[in-house]
């Protein structure tokens, strides 16, 4: 059975780096594993003063409720996750029962500055703990974006950190098929 797995990249650049991330993830997935990037570009920020929901949001909740585990990836800004991914996650936990994420699998990687986005990482995972998502603990992947780890374009170059990402979503597989039994 594949496993379907949803990526949502906090950072809405083409070229960014942490959706070199995820775009080297999709290229790389195991056998038995399919990953989908959410769209969040035209996504409004969470209000519970709208009387429907944006396309934008429908869209992502639907892409939700067909994933049997998400993909994070996770830009640091200023100490903490960038607005676009907790934006998409408020949008989700507050359908009924929070069902689109409790209980969920998640892997969280991540492109950025000096500690490569540990700080961001850290705080998605209290985020996590409220959400009753269940992150995966081992690999972390944290990449630093300005080592020479990516081409001009995004895309990740570097041999060490692509080895990683691979032992994550072999793990994110195992993960999966473990808490769905």
């Amino acid at each position: 059975m594949t496993i379907n797995v949803l990526a949502i990249c906090g950072s809405l650049r083409a070229k960014s780096t942490n959706r070199g991330l995820i775009r080297f993830a999709q290229a790389n997935a195991p056998d038995g594993m399919k990953i989908h990037l959410a769209d969040l570009l035209d996504m409004p920020f969470y209000n519970a003063d709208l009387a429907e929901k944006p396309v934008a949001v429908e869209q992502l909740l639907k892409q939700l409720a067909a994933a049997d585990a998400l993909l994070l990836g996770c830009p640091e800004y200023n100490y903490s996750l960038a607005p676009a991914l907790k934006n998409a996650l408020d949008w989700a936990s507050r359908e009924a029962d929070n069902h689109l994420l409790s209980g969920k699998p998640v892997a969280i990687m991540g492109a950025g500055g000096g500690m490569g986005t540990s700080r961001a990482q850290y705080h998605l995972r209290q985020v996590c703990v409220y959400l009753n998502l269940q992150p995966l603990n081992q690999p972390e992947v944290f990449a630093n974006a300005f080592s020479g780890s990516f081409d001009t374009d995004g895309n990740l170059t570097d041999e060490r950190i692509q080895a990683l990402i691979i032992k994550q979503l072999a793990a994110l597989q195992k993960w999966t098929q473990q808490l769905r039994k």
